[in-house]
C-alpha cells in the first residue's frame, strides 16, 4: 500500500462493538507508512481503550476538546487541516445523524465539520437500525455532501441477527481509502458511461426488459471517477447508487437513453457503453392496461436504435469507445464482428456459459479484445476488480491516442 506512505490519516472511532476492529485498522495504516491520529467519542472508550489505540498509532488518542490536567487544547481546526484523509470506522447511527444535521457536541463532530480532506465513513450497527428510513436518509445526505460510503457487510451481528450492518473488514477499508491516493491518470478527461437495462413499455404497467443489474457499469463509473475523470453516468432502471461524485442521468427506455447519450457524447473523451439496451420495443404502446381476455396475445416489435453503432459512426478523432458483448455461442467471433462493425476501440466479452459471470451477480469473467484482435482473458473476480482491469486498458489507449 505505497499510496498511503507518509499520508496523514484521521481515524474517528465511535461507540459500538465494531470498535475492536479499529485496532487492526490502525495497525494496517501504520504498517502502510501512514501517520495516524485517532479521535474517539466517549462511548467508544467503553469498547476499546484509548491506550490500545495510542500505543498502535504512536500518538495519543484524542477524546475531549482539551486535556483537563494541562488545559492544552485539541484544536479541531488544525486537525481538520492536517489530515490528507479522514475515515470514521466504525460510524454509529448516533454520530451519523449528527454529521448529517451539522450537530457539533464533541471533538469528533467538530473535526468532521472542520475537515477539508476527503471523508470516508464505515457504518456499523444492527440490522434494523441500518434498514431504518432515518438511517438511509442520513447516509444519502452524507454521500450528497461528498463523503464516501464504505458499505457495511452481511453477516452475524452482535444482537444475534443475520443481515447487513457489520462494519467492513479493516483490509477492505484500507483498500478503499488507498484508492483516494492513486495517480489521477484520467484527470481532465470527460467520460460517458451507460449502465443497467432499459424497459420498453407494452402498456402502462408492463414492459419488455432484461436481467441486467447495472453492477458492472456502476463499478466502471466508480473506477473511472477514482482515476480523476469527470464521469457522466446514464443509467437505466436500477436500485444502485454511487459513492463517488459524478453526474447521473436516469432513463427508462432505449429512446430515452439514446437522447441522453446524444447530449453528452460531443464533450466525451471516453465512452463506455455497458448498458444492456433492448434490441426491440413494442411497435405500439397500449394506453390502458391490456386485459387477459384471450389465451394468446400478439405484440408487434420493431428494432430500437442501435446506440453504440451510432456513436461509433460519428466517433470524433481521439475518442475512445468501449463496448460490451454478451454471447452464448461463437463468442469471440461475434464479439470481434461487433468491434469492427461498430468502430470500437475495445470490446468486453461476456459468455453466459461462464459460471459466475454475466447479469445480477457480484463477480464477472471477461475477455478484453482490442482493435488488433489481441485478447486478454480476465479470470473470475469481483466486478470492481474487473473494472480496474478494463480501466487499465482504457488508460493505455488514452495514452496512445493522446486524447
Amino acid at each position: 500500500m505505497d499510496m498511503l506512505k507518509d499520508k496523514n490519516i484521521l481515524l474517528g472511532v465511535c461507540g459500538g462493538i465494531a470498535a475492536y476492529k479499529s485496532a487492526l485498522l490502525v495497525r494496517l495504516l501504520v504498517k502502510a507508512g501512514a501517520h495516524v491520529q485517532v479521535i474517539m467519542t466517549k462511548d467508544a472508550t467503553n469498547f476499546i481503550t484509548p491506550l490500545t489505540l495510542s500505543t498502535l498509532s504512536k500518538k495519543s488518542a484524542l477524546i475531549n476538546y482539551f486535556k483537563s490536567d494541562t488545559g492544552e487544547w485539541n484544536n479541531h481546526v488544525d486537525l481538520g487541516l492536517w489530515a490528507d484523509l479522514f475515515i470514521i470506522a466504525p460510524l454509529s447511527a448516533n454520530t451519523m445523524a449528527k454529521f448529517a444535521h451539522g450537530l457539533c457536541d464533541n471533538l469528533l463532530t467538530a473535526v468532521y465539520l472542520s475537515a477539508k480532506c476527503p471523508v470516508y465513513f464505515a457504518p456499523a450497527m444492527d440490522l434494523d437500525m441500518w434498514k431504518h428510513p432515518a438511517t438511509k436518509q442520513n447516509v444519502t445526505k452524507l454521500v450528497c455532501f461528498g463523503n464516501k460510503l464504505i458499505e457495511p457487510t452481511y453477516g452475524e451481528l452482535a444482537s444475534g441477527l443475520i443481515g447487513e450492518g457489520r462494519m467492513a473488514e479493516p483490509e477492505i477499508i484500507i483498500e478503499q481509502i488507498a484508492e483516494n491516493f492513486k495517480k489521477k491518470t484520467l484527470s481532465g478527461k470527460k467520460v460517458l458511461v451507460t449502465a443497467g437495462p432499459t424497459y420498453e413499455a407494452i402498456d402502462p404497467v408492463r414492459f419488455i426488459g432484461n436481467y441486467s443489474s447495472g453492477k458492472m457499469g456502476y463499478a466502471l463509473a466508480e473506477e473511472l471517477a477514482s482515476l480523476g475523470a469527470e464521469v457522466t453516468l446514464i443509467s437505466g432502471p436500477t436500485s444502485l447508487s454511487t459513492s463517488l461524485q459524478m453526474e447521473r442521468i436516469d432513463v427508462v427506455s432505449a429512446d430515452e437513453m439514446f437522447a441522453a447519450v446524444q447530449k453528452v457524447i460531443p464533450q466525451s473523451d471516453i465512452v463506455v457503453m455497458c448498458a444492456a439496451v433492448a434490441d426491440y420495443h413494442p411497435k405500439e404502446v397500449a394506453r390502458e392496461k391490456l386485459k387477459k381476455d384471450s389465451d394468446e396475445i400478439n405484440i408487434s416489435l420493431v428494432k430500437t436504435i442501435d446506440i453504440i453503432a451510432t456513436v461509433g459512426k460519428h466517433k470524433k478523432k481521439g475518442q475512445v469507445i468501449v463496448g460490451f458483448a454478451l454471447e452464448t455461442s461463437d463468442e469471440e467471433a461475434h464479439a470481434i464482428k461487433k468491434l469492427e462493425s461498430k468502430n470500437l476501440d475495445l470490446i468486453i466479452l461476456n459468455s453466459l456459459r461462464d459460471e459466475g459471470a454475466g447479469f445480477k451477480g457480484d463477480t464477472n469473467k471477461v475477455t478484453i479484445i482490442d482493435r488488433n484482435h489481441h485478447k486478454e482473458y480476465i479470470e473470475l473476480k469481483s466486478k470492481s476488480a474487473v473494472a480496474k482491469d478494463i480501466c487499465r486498458k482504457i488508460v493505455a489507449l488514452c495514452s496512445l491516442s493522446r486524447v
